[in-house]
């Protein structure tokens, strides 16, 4: 049963990546992962937010770096568009929201290299299937 909610997590964060035209790096929104995470409210998930930008902070590291307050406009129902806030998250902001249950984040560095042997998706992935599904 994990293995099968972690591969459908996987599948539905990649799929949610986008990527500047200009630079090629990834990024993902927030609000985007926000209901990947199951929050039904922004405002809880600020939270969420604000927790994994002091652990940014607090592993050395400027929070700006990798999370970006950005806007965007949505559809109304009459047709006309409003601006709502937003914000940019590198992978490791991603990772730092997910892993936001008291585990200790790694660092940057050790967050890359990571990354580069393959682990980073696996513990990104299962630390989101435990916040969501309680495992």
């Amino acid at each position: 049963m994990e293995k099968d909610i972690i591969v459908k997590l996987h599948k539905n964060f990649e799929q949610s990546v986008y990527k500047d035209e200009e630079t090629g790096l990834e990024f993902w929104l927030a609000r985007d992962l926000q209901n990947l995470l199951g929050y039904a409210r922004w405002e809880n998930f600020a939270k969420v937010i604000e927790k994994a930008q002091t652990a940014c902070k607090t592993a050395g590291f400027d929070p700006a770096d990798h999370f970006l307050d950005i806007t965007k406009k949505v559809p109304l129902g009459s047709g006309a568009e409003r601006e709502i806030d937003e914000i940019s998250l590198t992978r490791y902001a991603c990772y730092l929201i997910a892993q936001n249950d008291g585990w200790q984040p790694l660092s940057p560095r050790a967050f890359c290299r990571r990354q580069k042997r393959g682990e980073v998706d696996g513990i990104l992935l299962k630390t989101m299937a435990r916040s969501l599904y309680q495992f």
